[in-house]
């Protein structure tokens, strides 16, 4: 098997268990679809594999089809994938590129009705295309195989083209390599109808097809691919670079609620091999808990003064609602701590309830580090506590 078949199939793989988990996710099925189909295009157009399947199977140049079908099934992949990618799960979207499997399903299948209307009698390995450029119905599944190939290339050159002029970043070199990948198959296409065309009429320009077009096609393979993957890694290192910083933020607040002992936050156990997401998901789960758990122990004296501090001092006014709620939070976890056990506010009234929004928690986490408003407000809460004699 060739390197790049081996890692097509390893990607193919590693993606399996996440179609398993999102079977419905029209993206990520094109996305295995293609690592598939790219792998066995690798695999099969091998000259090893070409031989083994003619000497397999008892029919010279059986490969022939079989090739071509797939060659064909990545070019219909990519369109697909394309569409997928560029249009979303809109019921249009779906409708393009279920035109676009049925399209490519009936070259697939007029090939090995070619084939086997036609006669190949004698096995060739590398120039099959021109050998049998005049044998009748041979010579039609060789041209419908490239003018299949040649107007995926075309589809595939112009939207991704268009598409690339309205995006940036990655996603733009991206479709910059797809791009790219695809003039070369269409110079891969002009090398094989040109040693065709060349055969027709009575020349010899062979070399064409078995070394130039050949060469086009590794390295249009090898752009096209880095295309696609491009920026779907890239877009997975982004989440993964995401979580890993908020995960990282909102350590203080988590430790604040946990409180000096640990045991102010409560949390559902999570295995040594947990996923980031996993551990980001149970660390905000845990201090939405610890917030819940802290109510009766909440002081709207210490949410407003540090408010209105904050806004003494030119803070935003959502800011220093956040410097407010951090504070109050940091208070009530000292307050717990002297009086543990609490189950309702000691003035028998509600309090000011600090926000939970994820982003807000970030903030808050932050504060919690770097606000010399908090910092003072947990001083004078907890020198209060102490001032106050005890039964």
């Amino acid at each position: 098997m060739t390197l790049p078949a081996l890692i097509l199939f390893g990607a193919f793989l590693l993606k399996l268990p996440a179609l398993w988990r999102n079977r419905q996710d029209i993206l990520l099925r094109a996305v295995c679809g293609l690592l598939l189909v790219a792998g066995l295009v690798f695999l099969l157009a091998s000259v090893p594999t070409i031989a083994a399947i003619n000497r397999i199977s008892g029919v010279p140049n059986l490969a022939a089809p079989v090739v071509y079908s797939v060659l064909s099934a990545f070019s219909g992949a990519c369109v697909v994938l394309i569409i997928i990618w560029r249009g979303g799960t809109t019921e249009q979207t779906r409708r393009a590129a279920l035109l676009c499997v049925l399209a490519y399903g009936v070259v697939i299948v007029a090939l090995y009705v070619l084939f086997a209307l036609g006669d190949a009698p004698v096995e060739r390995l590398r120039d099959l295309d021109t050998y049998y450029a005049n044998t009748p119905f041979i010579r039609e599944m060789i041209i419908l195989y490239l003018l299949a190939h040649t107007v995926a290339a075309v589809v595939m050159t112009a939207l991704c083209r268009r598409w690339s002029r309205r995006v940036t970043g990655v996603l733009r070199a991206g479709l910059t390599l797809i791009v790219g990948g695809y003039i070369l198959n269409l110079c891969y296409d002009a090398a094989k109808f040109a040693a065709i065309g060349a055969r027709w009429a009575g020349h010899d320009w062979d070399h064409l097809s078995t070394h130039v077009a050949q060469r086009l096609a590794s390295v249009s393979a090898l752009l096209i691919g880095a295309g696609f993957i491009l920026p779907l890694v890239a877009q997975r290192i982004a989440i993964g670079w995401r979580t890993a910083v908020r995960y990282r933020r909102l350590r203080s607040l988590a430790q604040e609620l946990a409180g000096p002992t640990g045991q102010g936050m409560p949390g559902v156990a999570i295995g040594t091999w947990a996923s980031l997401e996993l551990r980001l998901t149970r660390r905000e789960a845990a201090i939405h808990d610890g917030i819940i758990g802290l109510r009766p122990y909440f002081d709207d004296t210490v949410h407003h003064d540090v408010r209105e501090g904050a806004l003494a001092l030119g803070h935003p006014p959502d800011e220093a609602l956040i410097l407010a709620d951090t504070a109050m939070i940091a208070a009530a976890g000292r307050a717990r701590v002297a009086d543990p056990g609490r189950t309702a506010l000691a003035e028998g009234k509600e309090s000011v309830q600090p926000s939970t929004r994820a982003d807000d928690l970030v903030r808050m986490s932050l504060a919690l580090r770097r606000s010399p408003l908090v910092h003072e407000a947990c001083r004078r809460a907890a020198a209060c506590r102490r001032a106050i004699p005890h039964e």
